[in-house]
C-alpha cells in the first residue's frame, strides 16, 4: 500500500512541475502546510479523497489521472 502513496506523490509532483507551480503555492491554494504537501509528494501520508480532488482541481486535471496504475501483483 505504501507504494501506492509513493506513486501518487510522484504523479502529483510531476503534474505540479509540468505546470511550473511551486510546492509552497500548491500547498497554500489547497489549504495545507507546505511540509504536509512535501510529505504527500514523498508518499509519507495517505491523503483523503477530498484532498485528492482539491489538489487535482488546482492542477487542472481529473483526480483519476493522478492515481497510480495498479498491477495485478498488488491485488
Amino acid at each position: 500500500m505504501n507504494n501506492l502513496a509513493s506513486q501518487l506523490g510522484v504523479n502529483i509532483r510531476a503534474k505540479r512541475k509540468e505546470l511550473c507551480v511551486s510546492q509552497d503555492r500548491l500547498a497554500l491554494e489547497c489549504g495545507v502546510d507546505r511540509s504536509y504537501m512535501g510529505r504527500i509528494e514523498r508518499g509519507e501520508v495517505n491523503i483523503t479523497v477530498e484532498k485528492l480532488y482539491q489538489i487535482a482541481a488546482r492542477l487542472g486535471c481529473e483526480p483519476a489521472s493522478l492515481l497510480p496504475q495498479i498491477k495485478n501483483a498488488e491485488h
